[in-house]
């Protein structure tokens, strides 16, 4: 059936911006762990490395159950679409289809705001080096996902976002 005047149906889209995931700015991202545990043993306590061994899946849950905190406060239609991934680089939480980039950016807003604060609040009763090695894994693993958001800024927010091991799409209906 030919659609009137010319118009799309919802489940076309145009590719507005395709970013490709490389691997010269992936490598310095996966070193930075190592570097950032090099400099808590030189600084802060040789027991660093244990804490961050413990304070990743920590902070992966924290991260986890905030996540879908939004998204079932935004409505049970999206928490379908996100599942928890454990391949590099988009490492925990994530859409696995088209998602809305308005959603994206506000569940990972969110995420990024209450998780910190969460840190901060615990940092009363926790060790220092385990407070600091939940802040840097909790900045780390959403650093690609603020990148995207700062990338895709000056394109229209009504657009969708697709998420891949090779490239990151921005499209629009």
């Amino acid at each position: 059936m030919a659609e009137p005047h010319g118009q799309a149906t919802f489940y076309q889209y145009r590719l507005i911006k395709k970013i490709q995931v490389s691997k010269p700015v992936f490598i310095p991202y996966l070193i930075l762990p190592l570097i950032a545990a090099a400099a808590g043993i030189w600084t802060l306590s040789p027991y660093i490395l244990f804490y961050f061994l413990i304070a990743f899946p920590v902070i992966q849950w924290i991260q986890y159950v905030i996540g879908h905190t939004v998204l079932l406060l935004l409505g049970p239609d999206y928490r379908k679409r996100w599942r928890f991934r454990i391949k590099l680089p988009w490492l925990g939480y994530t859409p696995e289809q088209h998602i809305s980039r308005r959603i994206f950016s506000k569940v990972h807003v969110y995420t990024g705001l209450v998780g910190l604060s969460l840190c901060i609040i615990m940092a009363l009763w926790l060790p220092i080096p385990f407070t600091a090695s939940l802040v840097f894994w909790h900045v780390w693993l959403l650093l690609p996902r603020f990148t995207i958001l700062m990338r895709f800024a000056s394109l229209p927010k009504d657009g969708m976002i697709k998420l891949s091991d090779q490239d990151i799409a921005y499209y629009r209906q």
